[in-house]
């Protein structure tokens, strides 16, 4: 299925209902794209991980797959995941960290728990990248410092763009917004916002009212664009997850691990895929089984 940017501007919040889907062993919700919504600015891709627990041992393990013209954007809440890419890097990530993996023109890597890891929970995003920057070379960013401040009773921790007089320091190639929200008690706050920007707010735990109306666990809750502020109401315990972005100006299309620009160029990556091109490269160490693409949507590709 190829999925095209859909951005639409409303004034009405709409409740976007989680796809479930598994990956690696481990139940994810999965948020964006949907037919309602098929980015928030150059957010494209929203899978909610957990939380899960499960026996030393177990876990989530994703073999080596490919990725093309996007960004893959990892919020580790709790637990821990080994990464590891065709560019040598291996990386533990763990809570309140951040690890950013360009894929430019291909890249290959693996995601699992480590040894005696027992729980997981985390936010895995795609950011897709400008059609400029769809060729670029792959990189891969570790972040384990980000700014936090407490607000109203509420720990806000910026992920990714610029707010409240703070800017983290993740490397984006789109105007983007990305902001944790966390009340261990009940907490009331206005969240100013970008006007220019479309927003969604995902409920990672707990339940809130956002603009009036009860958001439950694993719901999206999409501001469209607009908006110069949001008023929130968290339950104890609650977590969300703020997402913003300019909208983006290109079409993208969507295949299995892909974002491109055209089908024929993901037609060319999954045959590059397919044939072991030296395009993506291999993750040393891993000697597990390669991911499988399934058969391209379009004839003639």
């Amino acid at each position: 299925m190829a999925e095209q940017s859909g951005n639409k501007s409303d004034t009405a919040i709409a409740r976007i209902a989680p796809r479930l889907a598994d990956i690696g062993g481990i139940s994810v919700s999965r948020l964006l794209p949907t037919r309602q919504r098929r980015m928030i600015g150059a957010w494209c891709f929203l899978d909610h991980a957990g939380p899960a627990e499960f026996a030393a041992g177990g876990g989530m393990r994703v073999g080596a797959h490919p990725h093309t013209c996007l960004q893959t954007f990892t919020w580790m809440i709790a637990g821990e995941v080994l990464h590891r890419d065709s560019l040598g890097n291996v990386q533990v990530i763990r809570p309140g960290q951040v690890n950013l993996m360009t894929a430019g023109r291909g890249v290959v890597h693996t995601e699992e728990s480590p040894a005696g890891g027992r729980r997981l929970h985390a936010a895995q995003l795609w950011i897709a990248l400008p059609p400029a920057l769809g060729d670029c070379e792959p990189a891969f960013e570790h972040y384990p410092d980000l700014p936090r401040w407490t607000q109203d009773g509420c720990t806000l921790t910026l992920l990714a763009g610029a707010h409240g007089g703070q800017r983290s320091p993740v490397r984006l190639h789109s105007p983007l917004l990305g902001l944790e929200l966390h009340a261990s008690a009940s907490s009331r706050l206005v969240v100013p916002l970008q006007p220019g920007f479309e927003h969604g707010i995902l409920v990672l735990d707990g339940e809130a009212r956002i603009g009036g109306e009860r958001f439950v666990r694993e719901e999206l809750a999409d501001l469209g664009r607009g908006r110069e502020v949001v008023e929130l109401d968290l339950a104890p315990d609650s977590r969300l997850l703020l997402l913003g972005g300019e909208p983006f100006a290109a079409e993208i299309l969507m295949w299995w691990n892909f974002v491109g620009f055209s089908k024929a160029g993901i037609a060319q990556a999954q045959r590059d895929w397919e044939s072991g091109s030296p395009r993506f490269g291999a993750v040393a160490g891993h000697d597990g089984p390669r991911l499988v693409a399934p058969p391209l949507p379009w004839p003639g590709y």
